[in-house]
C-alpha cells in the first residue's frame, strides 16, 4: 500500500471510518449551519477558478484570516448584488473552513483519532502538524442544490507551499458514497513527481487583492485523469503535489466530505508567502497527542 501511494501520489483506504463516525460529523455540521450568522460584508463566494478566486477571495480578508477560525464560504450564484441569499442559507454553502480540527470537538476527535495517528506513524511522519481543515458540501439532498461547483485541476502545494516540497499530505474522508455522478475525485497518477509551476501567495501591501498567483498552470490532458469512487467512510490520502480535480455534481445526491492537511514539520520550512499562516491563537497543532 505504501509503495502504491509513493507511485501514484494517492491511496484509498476503504472503511477507514465507521458509518457512525461519518454520521456524527454530518450531524455536527447541521448544528453548525443552523447557528450560522454571517455578516453581509463577509459573504464570500468560494471559487477555484483563478480570476474568480482573486476577485472573491483575494479582495477579502475574511478568507485570508480564516486559518484559525470556523468560517463559511458559499457557492457561486447564491447571493444577489447586495450580498443577500437567493436560496436558503443551508443550501448555499460550498465549504466551512479552516480550523474545525482545532475548535470543534467532533472534528478535533476525528482529526486526532488513534487510527489517524497510527496511519501517520506508518507513513513515517515524525513531527506532523495539522495546518487546515474543511467540510465540503458538494450539493445538498432533497432537493439537490442548484449551484454545484466543480473543482478545477490543481495541486494542494500551490496553496500550501513548503521548502522542501513533498511535506504536505491531505486526508480526505468520504462522509457519503462519492461516485462519478455526484462528483468524486479524479487524479493523474504519478503527477506528484513533476514539482509545481504555480503558487498562490500573499499580495504586496497596497495591492488590489490580498493574494495573487505566481507562475502558470499547465494545460492538463483530460484523458490522463482517472476517477476515484469511494464508499462512505473511505479515506483518500493525497500527496501535496498530485494533480486532482472533481467534476460537477450531476446527481440528486450530495457528496459531503471532511478533509484536513498535515505538514511534516521535521526539517520543513512553511512559506511566509502562503495565504494560510499559524497565529499566536492557533499555532499548527501536532497531529500526535
Amino acid at each position: 500500500r505504501l509503495s502504491q501511494f509513493h507511485r501514484d501520489g494517492f491511496l484509498v483506504l476503504e472503511r477507514f471510518f465507521s458509518s457512525e463516525e461519518c454520521d456524527s460529523m454530518r450531524s455536527r455540521i447541521r448544528s453548525i449551519v443552523a447557528g450560522m450568522e454571517v455578516p453581509p460584508h463577509c459573504r464570500t463566494e468560494f471559487s477555484t477558478r483563478e480570476r474568480e478566486q482573486l476577485q472573491a477571495q483575494g479582495s477579502s480578508d475574511y478568507f485570508l484570516t480564516s486559518g484559525d477560525k470556523i468560517r463559511f464560504f458559499f457557492e457561486k450564484g447564491v447571493l444577489d448584488e447586495k450580498g443577500n441569499f437567493l436560496i436558503p442559507k443551508e443550501k448555499s454553502i460550498s465549504k466551512i473552513g479552516h480550523a474545525l480540527h482545532a475548535y470543534d470537538p467532533v472534528f478535533k476527535q476525528i482529526t486526532h483519532s488513534s487510527k489517524v495517528q497510527e496511519l501517520g506513524r506508518k507513513l513515517g511522519l515524525e513531527r506532523p502538524v495539522v495546518v487546515q481543515s474543511m467540510y465540503i458540501f458538494k450539493g445538498l439532498k432533497d432537493p439537490p442544490q442548484p449551484f454545484l461547483l466543480a473543482v478545477t485541476p490543481h495541486q494542494d502545494a500551490t496553496f500550501l507551499h513548503t521548502e522542501p516540497l513533498g511535506r504536505i499530505l491531505g486526508f480526505w474522508i468520504a462522509l457519503e458514497d462519492a461516485t462519478q455522478e455526484n462528483g468524486c475525485l479524479w487524479f493523474i497518477p504519478g503527477s506528484h513527481t513533476n514539482g509545481i509551476t504555480r503558487r498562490m501567495v500573499r499580495a504586496p501591501s497596497g495591492a488590489s487583492t490580498c493574494v495573487e498567483f505566481v507562475g502558470s498552470e499547465p494545460a492538463y490532458d483530460d484523458t490522463q485523469f482517472i476517477p476515484l469512487p469511494v464508499k462512505k467512510g473511505g479515506l483518500v490520502l493525497i500527496h501535496g503535489e498530485v494533480v486532482h480535480k472533481s467534476e460537477l455534481n450531476s446527481s440528486g445526491s450530495s457528496r459531503h466530505a471532511f478533509t484536513f492537511h498535515v505538514m511534516e514539520a521535521q526539517g520543513t520550512s512553511w512559506s511566509k508567502e502562503n495565504w494560510l499562516q499559524p497565529t499566536p491563537e492557533l499555532p499548527f497543532p501536532s497531529l500526535y497527542t
